[in-house]
């Protein structure tokens, strides 16, 4: 049986089989069901406050709806694709269910500000749920580096041996990241919570509505300011799936961290069993394919963002349905990164430093030789100068297959007269990490002052609109 559609009226003939199925989107936009119902909810205010419905006609359509509402949450609402979308289902339905009344529901707007408006609400509500994901995944990181302000752990540039650090210091910095990652969406939540509703089709409404109605009750901060590009703006969508490229970039780089540190070539950490995978061919294996799939998912989330930018640079205003294709892309985008973040956290939290083996590495390739030659400038010796005397010695520790701290003070007197025996202190790893006490630094005192202050920005700090 074909389902009458509620914009045929100009139409003579039955839309074709597969051009119907081609166009419909609600097997993917029911999703935006709920928060369509309740901005349909918040529309019926507007025409009720400009006499456009009566008062028993509004309260027709918001019991209607919050029946639809009900229907939606428990499963049970039965979502026909012949009817295209989200938008058409609910209405249909509500016309179904109450008659006349719910034939009012659309004056005033247009299914481009309607989606406009659900879809913004929908990514919100999905940016405060990531928000609080990635406070979980942060709190993690402030306990693990917390347990470990004092683990000496290799810096490395490159790849290499570059400066001794600490493994509370190196987990600050993936913090540190995950932090702007919150600046961000809370930055894009304000440049998006503006009400597309009342810009109708594209021009506007002749109705005599209060925009500000639907603002309000919406918690929207402000209105649009032009309606020919309210309905045509996909900004919003493209915004949003960047910053979850950039946190799920964050997070391939945590991941490539983790699979190096559990390999057997750095063994700095291990992770449990229940975070792990076997081989089906090789007893011995204990694979991190959970950090690996972090890794891979990174991509899969990029090329959503590059998908949005292509839909949208050909389009002419205003609306158009390629528009359409923004919701499949945005919905698997954060749909990835939560889960991302998520397996990130488990990561975080099963991981099991071994510090001795971290302390080992930590000792080769001559990594106080910086702190050798901020010695002799502490003595007066030119920077460039003192340079050029460490890197001789590194030479000479190289070729007598030693550390730098083993080199003799003779040796060392060799190279240049200001040496004496109070060098050595500053050779050590725990003396040179230690030197490095100050903002920022991986000194343990300055790592615990940024534990303190991380902690006390995820307290004071809101990342989202608190209503």
């Amino acid at each position: 049986m074909t389902t009458k559609k509620l914009w045929g009226g100009r139409f003579t003939g039955t839309t074709d089989e597969f051009v119907e199925s081609f166009t419909a989107s609600v097997h993917f936009d029911s999703r935006l069901g709920e928060v369509d119902a309740r901005c349909s909810q918040a529309h019926a205010k507007t025409l009720l406050d400009a006499e456009i419905l009566t008062r028993t006609e509004y309260d027709s359509i918001i019991d209607g709806l919050a029946k639809i509402i009900t229907d939606i949450q428990s499963g049970d609402f039965p979502w026909d694709s012949s009817l295209e979308d989200v938008h058409m289902n609910i209405e249909a339905k509500l016309i179904e269910s109450i008659g006349e009344p719910g034939r009012k529901l659309h004056t005033a707007r247009s299914r481009n500000d309607q989606v406009a408006s659900a879809f913004k609400l929908f990514l919100m509500e999905s940016c405060d749920d990531l928000c609080a994901a990635l406070v979980k995944l942060q709190e993690s990181l402030l306990d693990k580096a917390a347990a470990h302000t004092h683990t000496i752990m290799p810096g490395f540039t490159h790849l290499q041996n570059a400066q001794p650090i600490t493994f509370g210091h190196h987990l600050m910095a993936w913090f540190e990241m995950f932090d702007r990652d919150l600046t961000r969406l809370s930055d894009w939540r304000h440049r998006t919570n503006v009400s597309p509703m009342g810009s109708a089709a594209l021009a506007g409404t002749s109705y005599p509505i209060d925009r500000s109605v639907f603002q309000t009750t919406m918690n929207f901060e402000s209105v649009t300011r032009n309606s020919l590009d309210t309905v045509s703006d996909r900004d919003y969508v493209i915004e949003f799936v960047a910053v979850l490229s950039t946190i799920m970039m964050h997070l391939s780089r945590c991941a490539e961290e983790v699979i190096l540190w559990i390999s057997p070539a750095f063994g700095f950490i291990t992770l449990p069993d229940e975070l792990c995978t076997g081989s089906s061919i090789m007893p011995q294996k204990k694979n991190p394919d959970v950090a690996e799939l972090i890794r891979g998912k990174s991509g899969r989330v990029m090329g959503h963002l590059n998908g949005l930018l292509m839909l949208m640079k050909g389009q002419p205003l205003a609306y158009n349905r390629d528009n359409q294709e923004d919701k499949e892309a945005a919905f698997d985008a954060f749909d990835t990164t939560f889960q991302c973040v998520s397996a990130m956290t488990l990561l975080v939290s099963g991981m099991s430093p071994n510090p001795m083996r971290m302390l080992e590495l930590a000792s080769q390739g001559h990594p106080t030789a910086t702190d050798m030659a901020d010695w002799l400038v502490r003595r007066e010796i030119a920077f460039r100068s003192a340079h050029e005397i460490c890197g001789k010695a590194v030479a000479l520790a190289d070729q007598r297959q030693i550390e730098l701290h083993e080199l003799s003070l003779s040796e060392l007197k060799d190279l240049c007269e200001v040496f004496d025996e109070t060098v050595f202190a500053c050779l050590t790893l725990e003396g040179s990490v230690a030197a490095r006490n100050h903002v920022g630094g991986t000194a343990p005192e300055a790592v615990a002052a940024a534990i303190k202050s991380g902690r006390t920005r995820l307290e004071n700090q809101s990342y989202s609109d608190p209503t």
